[in-house]
């Protein structure tokens, strides 16, 4: 029984952006392991608190993730 967990920043994914990532996680999965474990393969995002969260030595926020996104420097 595959347990997959996604961290993301709390607020950069829209409730519907987090349905797809389940969704498109859990059928790579099938895809590698077999229609017969699509039921028991669970896929969690856990959010963690802006701020919370660095990389490079800098914490980030939602916004510098975003920016990231649109191609701006965080």
């Amino acid at each position: 029984m595959p347990l997959i967990t996604i961290e993301v920043i709390k607020d950069v994914f829209t409730p519907r952006q987090k349905r797809d990532l389940i969704e498109k996680v859990t059928e790579a999965c099938v895809a590698v392991e077999g229609e017969a474990l699509r039921d028991v393969t669970w896929v969690r995002v856990q959010e963690i608190q802006q701020g919370d969260w660095g990389i490079g030595g800098k914490t980030l926020t939602a916004a510098d993730v975003h920016a990231m996104a649109a191609g701006k420097a965080a």
